[in-house]
């Protein structure tokens, strides 16, 4: 049970190797114009729970937010033992979201996270498998219950569930296959993974935030290219990310999703897996959408590769981390890159 809790939070030790330092590094995150307005967030696990962190800290710079298999926004406070036993189990009790809305709004008052209005205007996206060991289903009601009172009507707040579901990301694929990095759909054991449980949670998310948007009759394949991320700087950033451009998006103009894998789901662990079979890339060819795959690596307050959620990756001066506001370093390279993709030219990339 110990090593289970210490999976969201990253405690654990990883079992995979790091990458050869000695390779050639990627091309730069090109700059292709996508639309400001177009942009959403979503995540999985510890990459939900930074999802929300962005979409509170920014929520002008996104259309809307989805999260799977994660909890309330700020859960954890800038404390890893309430991380462990308020945020992912509840042995500690649930977390009090009025003791998070005051936290809100002292941020608020401090301009480090944006303003009810543009907050109050997202589509939002919640998911959860009822039999998930990790993280607590009933934190996933909490965030619904958080954002039903943020957003302006409780239309734009879709709750969802699967009885059978474990701990992950379900993709369309119906049978687990180890080679192909996908778990069962009950996912019994401890890392946050790709599950095959026949459901396209991807595509129906996806439809959700975006019900104006009508597929394309006729499109080909897109390409995913691996970036390098050492522009971004922020402790626990990995070396190299990955960004899928479909044929439609080269020109400019297209939306775009920031996806944030949850951990040991980063490159580290199973390759280029979330990036390519998460479902998120072919709702981008059939919509001309822009996939940013972002990726966290493992350091000794990280082992697990996750995305900071409780505040390893800040500044050890700092009695109270700032992740979840503007100021999070790790939430500032990521807008960073969202920066970079709505850009209109490659001049002066390095």
């Amino acid at each position: 049970m110990l090593t289970r809790l210490l999976l969201a939070a990253g405690l654990a030790v990883p079992l995979a190797g790091v990458a050869d330092d000695a390779e050639v590094p990627p091309d730069p995150l090109p700059a292709l114009g996508v639309a400001a307005d177009r942009t959403s967030v979503v995540g999985v696990s510890s990459g939900g729970y930074m999802a929300t962190q962005l979409a509170v800290a920014w929520p002008e710079r996104f259309h809307g937010l989805g999260v799977l298999a994660a909890g309330p926004w700020g859960c954890a406070r800038g404390k890893l033992s309430r991380a462990l036993n308020q945020c992912m189990m509840t042995r500690r009790g649930e977390p009090s979201l009025a003791a998070l809305e005051t936290r809100r709004a002292d941020y608020q008052s401090r301009g480090q996270v944006g303003k009810d209005a543009n907050l109050g205007r997202l589509r939002a996206f919640v998911w959860h498998g009822e039999q998930d060991g990790v993280i607590d289903p009933v934190l996933g009601d909490l965030l619904g219950e958080q954002l039903a009172a943020w957003l302006d009507d409780e239309q734009q707040l879709k709750m969802a569930r699967d009885e059978t579901a474990g701990h992950g990301w379900p993709v369309a694929a119906d049978s687990a296959d180890q080679a192909s990095a996908l778990a069962p759909c009950r996912n019994e054991g401890e890392d946050a993974n790709l599950l095959a449980c026949g459901e396209d949670v991807a595509g129906a998310m996806m439809d959700w935030l975006y019900p104006e948007r009508a597929a394309r009759s006729e499109f080909s394949a897109g390409e995913l290219r691996q970036f390098d991320q050492s522009d971004f700087d922020a402790r626990g950033l990995a070396d190299s990310g990955y960004v899928y451009v479909p044929d439609a998006c080269t020109g400019g103009g297209c939306g775009a999703t920031l996806a944030l894998h949850g951990c040991r789901m980063g490159a580290e662990a199973l390759g280029d897996a979330f990036a390519r079979k998460s479902g998120l890339n072919a709702w981008a060819d059939a919509h001309d959408e822009v996939v940013l795959y972002p990726q966290a690596e493992s350091t000794l307050a990280n082992p697990q590769g996750c995305w900071d959620w409780w505040g390893f990756a800040e500044s050890s001066w700092q009695l109270h981390p700032l992740h979840d506001t503007r100021d999070g370093t790790q939430a500032g390279a990521l807008l960073e890159m969202l920066d970079r993709l709505q850009g209109t030219s490659d001049a002066g990339q390095p």
